[in-house]
């Protein structure tokens, strides 16, 4: 959702601050909640709360602020956790709307951008892939899309995973022959491209297909991801008999081959949902303080895939209020189906409906089945959510054992929260890269990934040790200047060093001279039988060597810290080089854009040559004005 405009939401700071230790004061908090509350309208709005230091511990919605924000003040009447939110409120901003369900779609909209610690929280900020069957050219194209929906054209999904939008998006290239590529690779063919002699395209870029016989195809691709499969498939069924009566066996085969890409789009579904339409399902599983919700995505009768979410913060929340938070947040960039089935009733449905609805612009209904197909569908998702907290909880039993054995391992005071790996990556010192994955209690955190661009300033970028120390100084020294007091859940509680004692030694080095002492530096370098028997060597601070027996689960652990952090440098570095491969020595010079560079090397023929030539011939070039050539003569010779 999109930053509410200025004449629908009124922001006002609090009228009363109170300064205090971030110490938690139960007293402190309920007085500053008091001066607060003297300021506020009976109107619909929606409240944060604030420590000492202004960060946000908690969102809420009210219908009224004033009746809403004044049981904060009751503290009897709060459950625990809402108690120790109370001892460290410190300030307050309100905001408010004019009406409850307005309230609602903000309240959810500031969650997921403060993210606040006393609140329920949807984990996965991942955005889900859709379908995009463009609509702006003669020819439309189709592909998989994520992101802001700004192009022209029909949207389908959400898919749960790019796995299952990726092989439907496959499959309907050989059911439908629509094109793929980007306008500027369509425009520029001359001869058809591997994907025709495949039969996934129908090559409209050299008019193997006019625009009515590609137009009946784009129609027939909307009728099928609109649910209607059944029409499709009689139509593609009538069609090659027709063929097979006239002795086109040609053509007989082809559309008997798009017969097989529908029926395997239609036998991957993983559960039958035909009738249902469009519908969004929803189960909430809840064992030994742990919530998971499972959804599935039905469109068009077809089952787009589903994904379970564990949201944060539950412990103590009540199981209605747990997913009516989640499904204001699921929704606050995924468009709601017309029909979402829950496995409960919530207290809130009603205002949920409205604020849905308000946001997708269509009627949504929440409904709970008793009967019937979605009744079906309804029990195979509770079934899931069960199955799968079951599997998060033994994952989470295992995680909790290495973390112990890590800690004890690495003579760490408890089990590490966060664990940072580094690694650098360069061939020949071009293209040079750092990078850090980070991993905690609940396995890979990917959306604290780091890429580090190599900028020399430590050492040449061939110089691994110098790498290591750039890396490592653009980190920590940002990360003292965002957080001096180090107190949040950025600070990692072991480093582990892809390399051996120098590269070791080298990040040492850096934290000391910012003055970092504490942090727990563990260089993973390969064993003398490295080859043979898969050991690692791990170099501690104090100069010490260990190793783990060969079978051990911690070593496979550690292991796996390191290999993902592979991964992840190498695809980076991979990138990079890609995106260099393309690049000209024109893009250096500054103030030459895409024309003059194009009209250059098209005068010149090669970058070496535009270089090297002198003034007057730079003149010359056709599209160059004389400031230009000046610019880009000094460029190159003031060097």
């Amino acid at each position: 959702m999109s930053e509410p405009p200025v004449d629908r939401f009124n922001e006002e700071k609090s009228t009363f601050t109170l300064r205090g230790a971030d110490a938690p004061d139960l007293q402190a908090g309920v007085a500053a909640i008091r001066n607060v509350l003297a300021t506020l309208p009976l109107r619909p709005g929606v409240y944060r709360m604030q420590d000492a230091r202004g960060d946000v511990l908690y969102v809420g919605k009210a219908r009224a602020l004033k009746n809403r924000v004044a049981n904060y003040t009751q503290v009897e009447r709060l459950p625990k956790r809402l108690q120790r939110m109370v001892s460290q409120t410190r300030s307050m901003t309100i905001v408010t709307t004019n009406n409850e369900a307005e309230a609602l779609l903000l309240e959810a909209q500031l969650i997921k951008r403060y993210r606040p610690a006393f609140n329920v929280l949807l984990r996965d900020d991942k955005s889900f892939p859709f379908i995009l069957l463009r609509n702006d050219h003669d020819f439309p194209r189709i592909q998989k899309h994520r992101g802001a929906r700004r192009a022209v054209g029909n949207y389908y999904g959400p898919f749960a995973s790019a796995g299952s939008v990726n092989n439907t998006l496959n499959a309907l290239q050989k059911l439908f022959l629509l094109r793929s590529c980007t306008d500027s690779f369509f425009k520029g063919r001359d001869r058809p491209c591997l994907l025709y002699q495949i039969k996934r395209c129908s090559a409209p870029c050299v008019g193997r297909i006019d625009e009515a016989a590609y137009a009946e195809l784009v129609a027939d691709a909307k009728n099928f991801l609109g649910g209607k499969s059944t029409q499709v498939q009689a139509k593609l069924g009538k069609q090659m008999q027709d063929a097979a009566e006239a002795m086109d066996f040609e053509l007989a085969a082809i559309l008997r081959d798009r017969l097989k890409a529908l029926t395997f789009i239609q036998g991957t579904q993983a559960i039958n949902a035909e009738g249902v339409g469009d519908a969004d399902i929803f189960a909430l599983a809840n064992r030994e303080g742990v919530m998971g919700i499972q959804a599935f995505f039905i469109r068009g009768g077809q089952n787009w895939g589903h994904r379970s979410f564990f949201p944060a913060h539950t412990t103590d929340v009540p199981e209605e209020e747990v997913l009516t938070s989640f499904l204001s947040q699921f929704y606050e960039e995924v468009p709601p189906a017309k029909t979402i089935l829950l496995d409960r009733e919530l207290p809130e449905g009603a205002l949920l409906t409205e604020a849905l609805g308000e946001r997708a612009g269509y009627k949504v209904q929440l409904s709970v089945p008793q009967r019937g197909d979605r009744r079906r569908l309804l029990d195979q998702a509770k079934r899931n959510a069960v199955e799968a907290l079951d599997r998060r909880l033994a994952e989470s039993t295992t995680q909790a054992k290495l973390l112990r054995e890590v800690a004890d391992f690495f003579d760490l005071s408890e089990p590490p929260q966060r664990i940072e790996v580094y690694d650098n990556s360069h061939i020949q010192g071009t293209n040079a890269l750092g990078a850090m994955v980070v991993a905690g209690p609940e396995g890979f955190q990917k959306g604290q990934y780091r890429k580090f661009n190599i900028k020399g300033n430590e050492a040449a970028t061939n110089d691994d040790f110098g790498m290591m120390r750039e890396v490592f100084r653009r980190r920590f020294a940002r990360q003292l200047e965002e957080n001096p007091d180090r107190d949040d859940a950025t600070w990692p509680d072991l480093v582990l060093i892809d390399g051996g004692r120098g590269q070791l030694n080298a990040a040492k080095a850096v934290l000391e001279d910012l003055g970092i002492e504490d942090v727990c530096l563990v260089g993973v370098a390969k064993g003398p039988h490295h080859g043979r028997e898969g050991r690692e060597v791990f170099h501690m601070m104090d100069g010490s060597e260990r190793m783990l027996p060969v079978n051990a689960p911690l070593l496979f652990y550690l292991q796996r810290l390191r290999d993902e952090v592979h991964r992840f440098v190498i695809g980076a570095h991979r990138d990079k080089r890609a995106k260099a491969m393309g690049a000209s020595p024109l893009d250096e010079v500054p103030g030459i854009g895409p024309a003059r560079k194009k009209a250059l090397l098209m005068h010149f023929g090669t970058g070496r040559a535009v270089r090297n030539a002198s003034l007057e011939d730079l003149r010359k070039a056709p599209g160059v004005s004389q400031a230009v050539a000046q610019q880009v003569y000094d460029f190159y010779h003031s060097r």
